[in-house]
Order: structure tokens, then sequence, then C-alpha cells
């Protein structure tokens, strides 16, 4: 079915649409102190029930699960805050957090947090010289690092002058830095957190470098609250009774997102933790049969998993209910475009309406759906429409943009923006303070009051935004406005594809010829290994291009098509279009001399 068709079609349950009264009658209620760390893990320690309130459930591959309460992730906090302040780290102080999901991790963000310095959040997968920028750039004067990533830290460790001391997590032969646990052991488990300003820096991380190079991006403490409509909306109210105003919940979260991104931190961590609610660390490689082992073992009720992972368990487990036993209410999924053939996957055989989310490091949360598994009789929740990234969350004034900062007419595509103003005319608390010694990048983000995201939708007459694509993936073939996330969506949808990208060929006459990446599905793939040879990939590639023909527009249809074992990905998930495309153009100027 053709975008075009998707947008005309409207849900069934539009009847139970909430969405006007959400949006204008939420309003934002900012302190003027405020401190994450406090708010995800200091009050809920001071509880009665702190010794037995989960925070974390530390699990991963060849791990015995091991479930952590609140009084000891304060614990642990305070004695590394003790150690961080003997290490000279003082307000302000950019402290680097180079550790996967496991305890050990909310511990170091709590610590940092409290103490008024700011957690910058390196992944695991980085090489040398990524940490390098990194950490040169950010000037950080303490990095907690995992044992497995020690080896790459030192090896740029003397190009950066201000990096005075690291702690080791985990035992690795040889090394001389000093060791997390011993650390922790020689200091008080009290400690007074620094009452920090909600405009305070938080968090520095930067960005994937999907469109250039990485950018840090200073996040506030009031950061955390302006993504909170956003998260639980999308969770469908995160187990609360929307009836019933201070009722409990019971919610077990997991996400597969890295700790170290923003979709990790902000989209689930942190949120899970300020609700008092357990989130469990999986310290180990995603396979869709780990991640449904895992949400059975632990009964995991609400999740974050980039659409690129769900395909891929839609493609492993087509009837998971008939071997896993799940209790989810609500799966979140960003980073690329849902795509309808995802979304019926969630709803019919999960039994879960997914919720698309928008957003970005810089402003992160603010559109999205919030189904309620579309049981919204209780006045909150709107429907999805399947194939959109949904509506503004309330709280979050987004308008799609022209050039000139005017909105766009309904179909016409243009920028995803967002207002630093409210509908109330309050500030937006979600927006980032600026990039990191970078005020003209953080300028250029600006159009008066709106912030331009760089990527681009459409409107629909109901107010659902439509994505088309980052500005720099959108291209002309044959003078056709291509967006590669409808072609991509419509190639998953074949069942010997398991993911797809989709890039500009250059081509002499019609500038560009529109060209598929595709990953075959473990069957397809398994079956061109045993029969390997021209006639059978002529073969897989006329199907596809006729699936994707008889589907969308005749322009649309890939004129040619690549096998790859795997596409270039951020560790955010996201494909790395931009990559592909370099290839195109460089085996171009091979071919043309030029």
């Amino acid at each position: 079915m053709a975008r075009s068709q998707l947008k005309d079609r409207a849900p069934a349950a539009l009847a139970h649409d909430h969405y006007a009264a959400m949006h204008g009658g939420f309003g934002w209620h900012v302190p003027e102190r405020f401190n994450m760390a406090q708010a995800c893990c200091g009050r809920w320690a001071d509880g009665s029930d702190a010794a037995s309130r989960v925070a974390v459930v530390a699990d991963g591959t060849g791990l015995a699960p091991a479930p952590w309460s609140y009084a000891q992730l304060q614990q642990a906090a305070n004695r590394l805050s003790n150690a961080l302040a003997v290490l000279g780290v003082e307000r302000g102080d950019r402290v680097a957090i180079v550790l996967p999901q496991r305890f050990e991790t909310a511990v170091a963000y709590m610590a940092v947090l409290q103490l008024g310095a700011v957690a910058m959040p390196l992944s695991m997968l980085f090489g040398p010289e990524a940490l390098e920028f990194r950490l040169h750039d950010s000037e950080a004067v303490v990095a907690i690092c995992d044992a497995v990533a020690i080896e790459a830290l030192e090896s740029v460790r003397e190009n950066c002058p201000l990096l005075r001391s690291v702690i080791r997590v985990g035992e690795r032969a040889g090394d001389r830095n000093p060791g997390y646990e011993a650390v922790l052991e020689q200091e008080s488990d009290r400690f007074t957190p620094c009452d920090t300003r909600a405009d305070e820096a938080a968090v520095l991380i930067y960005t994937s470098g999907t469109t250039g190079q990485p950018k840090g991006a200073l996040i506030a403490h009031r950061g955390l609250i302006g993504n909170l409509s956003g998260f639980v909306c999308s969770q469908n109210w995160f187990g609360f009774d929307p009836l019933r105003p201070g009722s409990d919940s019971r919610a077990v979260f997991w996400s597969p997102a890295d700790w170290a991104w923003t979709g990790g931190l902000m989209d689930a961590l942190l949120p899970t933790l300020y609700f008092g609610r357990p989130i469990v660390a999986w310290n180990g490689r995603f396979s869709p049969q780990a991640a449904f082992e895992l949400m059975e073992r632990h009964a995991v009720t609400h999740s974050f998993i980039f659409p690129t992972a769900l395909k891929a368990m839609m493609k492993a487990y087509p009837e998971p209910k008939q071997q896993f036993r799940l209790q989810l209410q609500a799966i979140m999924s960003a980073g690329e475009a849902v795509g309808d053939a995802v979304f019926d996957y969630c709803r019919d055989r999960l039994g879960v309406v997914v919720n698309e989310m928008f957003g970005q490091t810089e402003i992160n949360y603010i559109v999205g759906n919030c189904t309620m598994n579309d049981q919204r009789a209780g006045g909150v929740g709107w429907p999805a429409k399947p194939g959109s990234m949904g509506k503004g969350y309330p709280g979050h004034r987004v308008m799609v943009i022209d050039e000139h900062g005017n909105e766009c007419p309904v179909g016409v595509p243009g920028d995803v923006a967002v207002n630093r103003y409210d509908v109330h005319g309050q500030p937006d608390p979600v927006f980032f303070l600026g990039y990191w010694k970078n005020p003209a990048a953080t300028a250029a983000r600006f159009t008066g009051d709106w912030c331009r995201t760089g990527d681009l939708a459409t409107r629909d007459a109901d107010g659902y935004l439509w994505y088309q694509g980052r500005a720099d993936d959108v291209f002309k073939a044959a003078g056709y406005r291509i967006g590669p996330g409808e072609i991509e969506n419509c190639l998953v949808k074949h069942p010997a594809v398991l993911n797809a990208a989709v890039v500009p060929k250059p081509d002499p006459e019609r500038g560009a010829l529109v060209k598929a990446y595709v990953v075959l599905a473990p069957d397809a793939a398994a079956q061109r290994q045993a029969r390997p040879g021209a006639e059978l990939d002529q073969r897989l590639v006329a199907q596809l291009q006729a699936h994707v023909r008889g589907k969308l527009a005749p322009y649309e249809y890939p004129k040619e098509i690549e096998f790859v074992t795997e596409l270039p990905m951020t560790t955010t998930g996201k494909v790395q279009r931009r990559v592909l495309r370099l290839q195109e153009e460089a085996r171009a100027k091979a071919r043309t001399g030029v």
C-alpha cells in the first residue's frame, strides 16, 4: 500500500482521540533547583521501602540475574561521588562514562550528576579515534571505563592531557588503573548532593555523526523533565492508571538501546528510575532470541526497541506468542521510520500497538503516539496511523516549516521544527543548552524561536507527521523526489528481506538512479549461499523490483539492487545512508575517471 493511501486511511478507533485536550491542557512545572540524580535515585533511597524497591536487574551473557535496590544504588553512588571529589572533580567538570548496560553504569551516572559534574557517555563500540576526539574535545578530567574498553582508551590517553584519572570497572590483567570496587571501599557511603539549578549542565552527548563531525550537545538537568510527557505517552502511561492519580505502577522496563546514547539514557534508564521502577540491564549482544527470552524471564512490561531490531525479531519469530510468555504493555520505537510492516507485527503478533517516537539528542522525545493499546476510554491517548511519526507530544509545539520559517501546507514536505515555547508561551524544558564550544552551530539550528531538526516530514489533514528522511537523504531521480524510507519499508515487507537502505546512484542521463542495498533474511541468505550464481540473484532482484513496483509509484522501484551481509549502522541503530551514498559517488568517479 502506498504512503499516500496510508495517510487517507483513518484509524478504526478514531472516536477516542483525546489529543487536542491533552496537548492544549498540558503545562510545564519546572522548579528553579533540580538534579537528575536526586529525582531518579535520592528521593527513592529516602523511602521506607528503599532496601526492597528494585532499581536495576543486572543480567547478561554468562551472568546470573541480580537485583539491585535503590538503597544499594544510592550507597554506591555516594561512595563514587566521594571518590571523584578526591580525584579533583569539581562542579561542571566532564566525566567520561565508558560502560555497557550494567549496575555500575547507573551508579556512575548518579554519582557524577549528584556531584554537580557533567556526565559524558561514550559507547563501548568506539574505537581509539572516536574516543580521542570526544575525550579531547570535551576536556574530560576523569573516565570511568569498562575493562573491555581500557586498551582503546589507554592507547589515546597521552593525547588527552586533561584526562587525569581512569577508574577501571572489571578485571584486566596488567592494567594499573585503580579498580572500581577498591575505589569505593575506601570512601564513605554518605554524601551531600549538589543543589544544582534546573538550567545547569548535566550531560554532554556527542551526536552520532551521521551528518558530519560529531558535535557535543549539552543537556541541562531540566532536560529530563522535558522528556517525561513523551515517555509517559509513548509507554501507554507506564503502568499507572490514568483514572487514578497517584496510583502505583508495576512496570518493568528493558531496552536494547545503549545507555551511552540519548535513546538508552534519556528514553530508558533515567525516566524508568525517575518513576522508581526497575530497569533490566542486559550486558550482552542483541539477538531476537535473547530479546524474547529476556523479556519473558524478567516479565518485562514496557520497552523501547529500534525498528531495525523489531524487523529482525519479526523475521526470526513470526509467531512469538507461540514460543514465549510475554507481558508487554507498551513498545516505543524510534531511530528510523517504523513502517506499517513492523506496526502490523507488533499489533497482531505481540499484542501491542507500537508507539512510534521521534526526537534528537538536542531536543528529544518531541513527536510520537500514545495509543494506549486502543483502550482510551479514560480520556488519555490518541490513535496511531500506521507509518506515521505521530503528533507533537504534550508540552512541545511542533510544526513542519519551510526555509523561511513558515508552516508548510498539508502534504508539502518541510523541516520538522520545535518552538522554544509551548502553546501557553512557557519555555519548553526539553531544549538543549547548546553545542559544546560551538555557538555558531547552535545558532544555525534556529529560525527565530523554531529549532530545526534537519529531518523532513509532511503533515496530513489530521495533524499527523509522515517522515520523509534526513534532508541529506532525500534525492531526485529522473526529476522525481525520492524519500528512501517508503521504499525501504516496502522492501522489508518481502519475506526474503531482513533490512534495506536506499540511496541515489549517480547516472549521467537521469542524474541518479534508485539503488537499494538489501540484507537478506536468514532463509533467503542460506538459499543464496547454497546455490551461488547470477541466475538466482537475477531472479531475486526481479522479484523485489516487482514487489516495490506493484505497491509504490513506478519511479520509486530500485533500478539496481545489491545484496550485502550488513548495512553501515550508527551505534544508535540508524542506517548510515551517507556512507552508502559516498560509496556510490566514489564508484561513479572510478568508472568515469572524473
